[in-house]
């Protein structure tokens, strides 16, 4: 990335199920959610937010394997995406397992995400 303009950051948890994608997706979602950058355009490269370079962090506590960094980088709406996974976030108890919500121990997985934007 030549010039680094934004910096987002967020958390995302799977409270049941303990599928370390969705936990990932809802960090990046909550990263973005709330941010809003309508002169974004103006100062990429050719006014063009296909120029936009998004480099996603996620800090996972665990099962970095079963990341789908696809289903990552769709959460992202512009930009030419790129994730690094390093070890991070969280694991605890949520205090119950639910087998009709797909729990297989009564694991939460908390993932960390920082979400740099620039071109």
């Amino acid at each position: 990335m030549e010039k680094l303009m934004f910096i987002e950051t967020g958390m995302g948890i799977d409270v049941h199920g303990q599928d370390i994608t969705k936990a990932a997706v809802r960090a990046i979602k909550n990263a973005i959610h709330y941010n809003s950058m309508p002169g974004i355009r103006s100062v990429l490269p050719e006014n063009s937010l296909d120029n936009m370079v998004v480099n996603v962090k996620l800090a996972v506590p665990c099962e970095k394997d079963k990341l789908n960094i696809d289903t990552v980088k769709e959460a992202l709406p512009f930009g030419k995406v790129t994730v690094e996974v390093m070890d991070g976030g969280m694991l605890t108890t949520s205090g119950i397992v639910l087998e009709e919500k797909g729990d297989k121990n009564d694991q939460m997985y908390i993932v960390v995400a920082a979400v740099e934007v620039g071109y």
